[in-house]
């Protein structure tokens, strides 16, 4: 029908438009990360005359701030952070870090000053483009999918989050699966077969009434031997 293609077409519209926002926000935040690790260094603390200095053959020395995916280096660069250090060392956004780029190309990554954290929790779930995001003090917090492989999380999921304390952040880091969901998604085809067999159960158990409506001996014989064991069992003490 015409009127419900237009409808598609809008909600096609509405969702390109939220995914295009999400996007300029990212990017800002981003801009804003970059922009505090600069502050931050050059309002850090002055490194003491005792330190040792990095020689040239240990490779280049970078610093920056994590923004939930890539180091804002200090110098304006982004440089990846591979996802399994960032979800083993649970990185929140503003964590600052120190990179060694050895001679062969290596990059050695080193945190060197995390922000102050809060813990929170909330429910694994994913949003309009599959990404998947924590639910959690009404809002969704992006996350890692190397930290939800890891805990084996899905949608639905509770779990305990790492974020920020005093600061407003995009992503944060999974610490802990609290509770597997019971129910992880809506299924008609598994209430479906639930309705089928409790028909079933009703149906065998009307088929074996007897014109006294009551249940046939042979019937009740053949579940008498599970009645023993649900009394058996019953009857133990509570350890």
């Amino acid at each position: 029908m015409p009127k419900k293609k237009k409808n598609e077409n809008k909600e096609s519209q509405e969702l390109q438009k939220i995914a295009a926002i999400r996007e300029m926000i990212s990017n800002a935040e981003r801009t804003i990360v970059s922009a505090r690790a600069m502050l931050a260094q050059l309002e850090g603390k002055p490194v003491k005359k005792s330190a040792p200095k990095v020689s040239s053959e240990e490779g280049e020395i970078v610093e920056g701030a994590f923004d939930g995916q890539v180091m804002m280096g200090t110098d304006g660069k982004q440089y990846p952070v591979p996802a399994n250090y960032a979800s083993k060392s649970k990185l929140v956004e503003g964590d600052m870090l120190k990179l060694t780029i050895t001679p062969d190309g290596s990059f050695v990554y080193k945190q060197i000053g995390p922000v102050e954290r809060k813990r929170i929790i909330g429910i694994v779930s994913q949003d309009d483009l599959g990404n998947y995001v924590v639910i959690a003090d009404g809002k969704a917090y992006r996350v890692l999918l190397a930290s939800v492989t890891y805990f084996k999380a899905e949608p639905g999921d509770e779990v305990t989050v790492v974020v920020p304390r005093d600061s407003e952040s995009v992503w944060g880091a999974i610490e802990n699966l609290v509770k597997k969901g019971s129910v992880s998604e809506f299924s008609p085809e598994n209430f479906e077969k639930e309705d089928k067999e409790e028909e079933k159960i009703i149906k065998s158990t009307q088929d074996n009434l007897g014109q006294d409506g009551k249940l046939e001996s042979d019937f009740v014989d053949e579940w008498t031997p599970e009645l023993e064991k649900l009394r058996e069992e019953a009857s133990k003490p509570a350890i």
